[in-house]
């Protein structure tokens, strides 16, 4: 089996099994393609012609040896940018309550804040904001 790089052809060695044994210099540069193109696994893993399960592996390998450095980093940035929270949207309870449209956020603790204006969603979010940040050592 043969791969036609940039011009170069490269033979590619396959085991008593058939299996294609990939160069670790043609693996690192496909896992750097990888990390660099925003795709899925397995969509990159098809456009580059392996098989997913080994394509993980080989991510997975890459990871542990690297310990996550390369790959936390940026993950650390994204979590300080997006929060996700749970919603669960509740029908009201009585007639009185059917006209008016409010928010409860529910607190780690117990406590809970409801919103029901755009002052109040301002508030609450600078609220949550203070609430989010470690408090300084007394």
């Amino acid at each position: 089996m043969t791969a036609t790089t940039s011009g170069t052809e490269v033979v590619l060695k396959a085991d008593e099994l058939g299996r294609v044994r990939t160069p670790t210099a043609r693996r690192e540069s496909l896992l750097e393609e990888f990390e660099k193109s925003g795709l899925s696994g397995t969509k990159f893993a098809a456009l580059a012609g392996v098989k997913y399960s080994t394509f993980a592996s080989w991510l997975q390998k890459q990871r542990r040896r690297n310990g996550n450095q390369e790959r936390g980093k940026g993950q650390a940035d994204q979590a300080a940018q997006v929060r996700w929270l749970e919603t669960v949207i509740e029908q009201a309870q009585s007639p009185s309550d059917q006209g008016r449209v409010a928010i409860v956020v529910q607190l780690p603790g117990g406590a809970s804040v409801e919103i029901a204006t755009p002052g109040q969603a301002r508030l609450a979010a600078e609220l949550l904001s203070v609430l989010a940040k470690p408090m300084a050592a007394c």
